[in-house]
């Protein structure tokens, strides 16, 4: 994807919200979250299973597919070598826009199912 289109999505003032990085606010930082994903996952897709619109707001749910081939960012601020897994996990964001931009962003995934698809949780057995 298109970093300047995603950007020209976004108003300047605009908050995102996902599951990994929490409460993000401004257009600069939310494009920057998303480079972080597009670097981790450059084949990535997000395939709409069901699409709503109620008023200034639509919300989409669908499956976010891939390969991890990238670096991984933590929110720690450390890198993880890519993985090279394939994953595949459900997830709904909610986008109001105002003016043609988006303005609130709401993101919603399984990040424990994303990050056992990646190999990356602690192993459970004794």
């Amino acid at each position: 994807p298109d970093l300047k289109v995603i950007a020209e999505l976004y108003a300047q003032d605009a908050v995102a919200i996902t599951p990994d990085e929490g409460e993000i606010h401004g257009r600069d930082n939310i494009v920057a979250y998303w480079r972080q994903m597009t670097e981790m996952v450059p084949d990535g897709r997000f395939e709409t299973l069901h699409a709503y619109e109620a008023g200034d707001t639509a919300i989409d749910e669908g499956v976010f597919s891939g390969r991890n081939t990238g670096p991984i960012q933590l929110p720690t601020g450390e890198t993880l070598p890519a993985t090279q897994k394939e994953f595949s996990v459900r997830g709904v964001d909610i986008a109001t826009v105002k003016d043609g931009r988006i303005t609130d962003y709401r993101l919603y995934f399984d990040e424990m199912e994303f990050l056992g698809q990646l190999g990356l949780l602690p192993d459970e057995t004794p």
